[in-house]
């Protein structure tokens, strides 16, 4: 299926889960109102405190709050403007290159200690296929992107798998550590985090850790500064407690009622919506809209284990998406019986009532039942057994 396979943290929990596992990290706190913050602020040595607002995506420093136009959302202050700072970002939409003109709600700030930084260096894990286990990657160079170092200079990225079984040993972390440019003290600081950063990485289920810059400071401590970390969502039966600090406002919201169902549903920017069993054949209904001259409104694969109810909920979704102008059910009846989908779609007509047109196209097991259940619900449905005519329709009717 398509579902999205990570569970995506705010920096201050990934930074929190880090902190548990004795990777160094800055001295931070939270704050949600302005108070919070103004009270935090004061709990930081020196007279600057960096302020960040807590969104899901890239390019913070760089956006701007589409309510009172501020600029930025990573700012070194005076410990004394922390509440006015906090003022500007809080209960805010922060616009950045990767939200797109949508943005993101920012309900969170960071608080963080200022620091000097000597050296930037990259680190992450993630999973390779080539060597069937963990690879760690480190680069002598950090703080800007790791696809313009690898271009300006491949030598540069250092590349070491792992065997999963084996795990990390202390001397491969060392050296790894060496080989990103860390000498003497520092070499051994990092090594530690390097070594508690795989634990993290293995015993939270991660699909990456992330580590840029992993900075050297004039102070000689060596610390994880900002960090992007994946976790696995087929592993949330295990790792609950992580899984239980999802901040649903990052997400898109028919993406979250989707997920309550065990519907597995992406939102992209086309105008017909899908409703389809099986992940291939939902993308060969997307392909097929698109050569037709049409454009999907979303991927639904609906599963083979759905009932009545679930395919009402996928219905009032995608129905519920302004950017709908048609809807397209296609269903080929294996697993998942023609008659459970139509009677799903019946009841979810009668329940919300149908705004859109409708094209249905059913094939496979229990057919005629379905058929008969969509004829003699009255309603105005379009039923077409021919997939391509089905998809031709679905995108005349959305023009």
């Amino acid at each position: 299926a398509l579902s999205r396979r990570h569970l995506s943290l705010h920096e201050y929990q990934s930074l929190g889960i880090f902190s548990d596992f004795g990777v160094q990290v800055p001295k931070l706190t939270v704050a949600t109102t302005p108070e919070e913050a103004a009270k935090g602020a004061e709990g930081f040595p020196g007279d600057e405190v960096v302020i960040k607002s807590q969104v899901l995506a890239g390019g913070r420093g760089l956006g701007s709050f589409k309510e009172n136009g501020f600029k930025g959302g990573v700012h070194i202050i005076p410990k004394g403007q922390a509440a006015e700072f906090a003022e500007k970002m809080l209960g805010k939409t922060l616009v950045t290159k990767q939200t797109g003109v949508a943005g993101k709600p920012c309900n969170t700030v960071m608080l963080a200690e200022r620091f000097q930084i000597k050296n930037e260096k990259y680190f992450a894990i993630l999973m390779d296929r080539g060597s069937g286990g963990p690879v760690m990657i480190g680069s002598k160079t950090g703080g800007t992107s790791i696809e313009d170092i690898a271009a300006a200079d491949p030598t540069a990225i250092v590349k070491v798998p792992v065997d999963i079984m084996e795990g990390i040993s202390d001397e491969m972390a060392k050296q790894m550590a060496i080989d990103m440019g860390f000498t003497g003290e520092q070499a051994a600081s990092a090594a530690t985090s390097i070594n508690a950063l795989y634990k993290v990485f293995m015993e939270c289920d991660c699909t990456m850790v992330e580590i840029n810059p992993f900075a050297e400071l004039t102070d000689g401590r060596v610390i994880v500064c900002d960090a992007k970390v994946g976790f696995d969502d087929n592993a949330e039966f295990r790792q609950k407690d992580i899984h239980a600090k999802r901040d649903e406002s990052q997400e898109d919201a028919q993406e979250v009622e989707a997920k309550k169902f065990d519907l597995n549903y992406i939102k992209l920017d086309g105008s017909v919506a899908c409703m389809v069993n099986g992940a291939g054949l939902a993308m060969s209904t997307m392909d097929l809209l698109k050569l037709v001259g049409g454009s999907p409104a979303n991927f639904l694969d609906v599963g083979g284990a759905a009932n009545t109810e679930t395919v009402t909920a996928a219905f009032k979704i995608i129905q519920g998406d302004p950017d709908v102008k048609s809807i397209l059910i296609n269903i080929f009846g294996g697993i998942m019986r023609c008659d459970v989908i139509a009677q799903g779609v019946v009841s979810a007509v009668k329940e919300v009532g149908l705004s859109k047109p409708l094209v249905v196209r059913l094939v496979g097991t229990n057919v005629e039942q379905g058929k008969k259940i969509i004829e003699e619900s009255g309603l105005p449905v379009i039923a077409l057994g021919d997939f391509t005519e089905a998809a031709k329709k679905a995108v005349e009717l959305a023009k």
